[in-house]
């Protein structure tokens, strides 16, 4: 990654244009990163505390959720033509159809932070709030405290708070469903 540029235009690019990077082998199948307003932004490579944690939460959602809700792990979350992030989980509602997953329909993103925790708590929020995603929880993988973000903004989340493993958490938009990382062994 180079910072030489900084301060100059750069020329964004769209969700097909980094497609087709990938289709054509100028960037790797397997690299990780997100497309942010038309800039390729790299991932933080995933750590064991971070995995284990996201294998017991998929435990978790997959024997829990009423099938009322459906999940899914590590998608390509298109929030617009220049901008898709990958968050760990997104929680929509079944009636809602994969291709049509949009920021106001997804009930819940959830973030597992651990080497990105800054990042997860600084930008990453603003973006999620801008493209109406009515929730967001970023876990801290070490200290398992979950930060919750609520009532989305154009610029950011109204409500922001913490909660410790102890704590029950419960998304606004899935009641009925209590998760408590104390049980994270």
């Amino acid at each position: 990654m180079t910072q030489a540029a900084e301060g100059l235009p750069r020329r964004p690019f769209t969700i097909a244009d980094v497609e087709r990077m990938v289709e054509i082998g100028v960037i790797g199948r397997d690299e990780r990163f997100e497309l942010i307003g038309g800039e390729i932004v790299p991932m933080s490579p995933k750590g064991i505390r971070h995995e284990r944690l996201k294998q017991w939460l998929a435990t978790w959602l997959y024997t829990n959720l009423t099938p009322d809700y459906q999940v899914i792990p590590e998608t390509t979350f298109r929030l617009s033509d220049d901008t898709y992030l990958q968050p760990d989980f997104i929680v929509y509602g079944k009636d809602t159809d994969l291709a049509d997953l949009r920021g106001d329909t997804c009930l819940l993103a959830i973030e597992i932070a651990d080497s990105s925790l800054a990042y997860d708590l600084g930008h990453k929020p603003a973006i999620y709030a801008g493209f109406g995603v009515r929730e967001m929880w970023v876990i801290d993988v070490r200290s398992l405290q979950t930060h919750v973000h609520r009532d989305p903004t154009p610029t950011g989340y109204r409500t922001v708070f913490q909660r410790s493993p102890e704590d029950r958490l419960t998304a606004l938009a899935i009641p009925g469903h209590v998760l408590m990382l104390a049980g994270y062994a």
